[in-house]
């Protein structure tokens, strides 16, 4: 029987090698095993993550190979994710986010949706070209802490301003942050938004650290 370093270390490298069927093994012999789901998403599944990060940053895998990897975490997270209890005084954080009207580009959005999904947060995904209406509804309907937006052109970008300027008339608490590669801190700024993510690229690195930290305040909070 393995151990539950040995089945962390089997979803690490699931994930790392995008094998989807020893990652659903593992993390079902974890539940079974009786140990902590959001142990094995931090140390298994979130470190292959973090392993995937450097290997994108070396330039060994490019996007499809770390959307494959992603699959594998996902598949992971579909098993695991439902037996994290709760952050304590109610749900964890809640994130919408989509790829501005006119933007059929998703590779990066998907991959910041995949590091809000590690951190266990509510993830509201619009998807694709989505109408600007629609963010402003779903922060509405959700009451979502953050909204993150994504242009890949910057004729789609200037919709985004439009969407800030609704989006905080009637809430101005929501946290925005904006990403894509004619985004700039500057753009940002300019635009009344919070936050700011660089290119798909970017997204990957970012969103690794992001997990890299997240791993840190977990332990810490559980030490």
């Amino acid at each position: 029987m393995a151990t539950k370093e040995e089945l962390f270390e089997i979803l690490k490298q699931g994930v790392i090698d995008y094998q989807e069927e020893p990652v659903k093994e593992a993390s079902q012999q974890v539940l079974d095993d009786g140990y902590l789901a959001l142990e094995a998403i931090m140390d298994g599944l979130a470190a292959g993550m973090e392993v995937v990060g450097d290997l994108y940053e070396r330039h060994e895998y490019f996007v499809p190979e770390v959307l494959m990897c992603a699959d594998a975490l996902y598949a992971g997270l579909a098993i695991l994710r439902p037996h994290v209890p709760k952050a304590e005084g109610g749900s964890v954080a809640q994130v919408v986010i989509g790829s501005i009207q006119g933007d059929v580009h998703d590779i990066g959005k998907n991959l910041v949706k995949m590091m809000f999904d590690v951190a266990g947060w509510e993830v509201y995904d619009l998807g694709r070209d989505v109408p600007l209406e629609s963010f402003v509804e779903e922060q509405l309907r959700t009451d979502a802490d953050v909204v993150a937006m994504s242009a890949m052109m910057t004729t789609t970008m200037l919709g985004m301003k439009k969407v800030i300027k609704m989006i905080k008339d009637k809430n101005p608490n929501v946290a925005i942050m904006l990403g894509g590669a004619p985004v700039t801190q500057d753009v940002a700024t300019l635009f009344g938004a919070d936050g700011y993510a660089e290119s798909a690229g970017n997204a990957v690195a970012e969103g690794i650290k992001m997990i890299a930290r997240l791993r840190e305040y977990e332990k810490k909070k559980h030490e």
